[in-house]
């Protein structure tokens, strides 16, 4: 049986041609023509059934058959706050690996620390909603351009709110024995340092503004792999 390849088509229902870079991969790499079906996604719970009316050079429209609305794969809003990585690659790959896990949001953190201080969302963009394609996620995660850690954290938000970092001084517990406690319906954030952690007084900071100090293991992980992690647990504590 052949299978059914996903396309991101955030306006599917008003433009029923495929975006630029979307169609160039449905008719280079997939040869796809005329009649052949394929699957839709507009990023916001929907999947569309769909079949190809024309595709010329550049150029695919559709027509959709069937419109399926989707049920969201898990309770509460997962929320990634991340020190991006000197080198840029690895956050790339963390967005990429941690999407097809599932999160509902990344944001970007400009710590004391910090060797990088700016993202290129419009990158990461095209990164996750590759992701997205990849994994079936039926809604898109929100990227957030780089914020100071300080306001940050004094922004309001839903749910537990954590931060992990490697100071024995300041009492922790494990991030997964917290998330378990919570229901799965509820919201959870957690913040992640830069390559040479939070400074300890962010750590106070968040601390005092309502963050629960946390550790993720015995092992002292890199930034992107200490990101996926946390992306994980918030997933596995969902399915307790």
């Amino acid at each position: 049986m052949k299978e059914v390849r996903f396309f991101y088509a955030p306006d599917a229902v008003t433009n029923q041609e495929l975006p630029a870079d979307e169609a160039m991969h449905a008719l280079r790499v997939l040869r796809l023509q005329s009649g052949d079906e394929m699957m839709l996604m507009d990023g916001t719970g929907n999947f569309y059934r769909a079949e190809v009316t024309l595709a010329h050079t550049k150029h695919c429209f559709f027509v959709i058959k069937e419109t399926l609305p989707q049920q969201p794969q898990w309770l509460g809003h997962v929320h990634l706050a991340i020190a991006p990585t000197k080198m840029m690659d690895r956050i790339e790959w963390m967005t990429e690996k941690a999407v097809e896990v599932g999160v509902d949001e990344i944001s970007f953190l400009n710590c004391q620390f910090s060797e990088r201080r700016l993202v290129k969302i419009p990158r990461l963009e095209k990164i996750m909603i590759s992701a997205v394609k990849q994994s079936h996620k039926a809604w898109t995660t929100r990227l957030n351009e780089t914020v100071p850690f300080d306001k940050f954290i004094q922004q309001p938000r839903e749910g537990r709110k954590y931060i992990a970092h490697c100071y024995e001084e300041v009492p922790r517990t494990y991030l997964f024995d917290e998330l378990c406690q919570l229901s799965p319906s509820d919201d959870a954030t957690v913040l992640i340092g830069p390559e040479g952690d939070f400074s300890i007084d962010e750590v106070r900071q968040a601390v005092a503004a309502g963050y629960v100090s946390v550790h993720l293991g015995k092992s002292r992980l890199r930034t992107e792999t200490a990101g996926l992690s946390a992306v994980m647990m918030m997933q596995l504590a969902k399915d307790k």
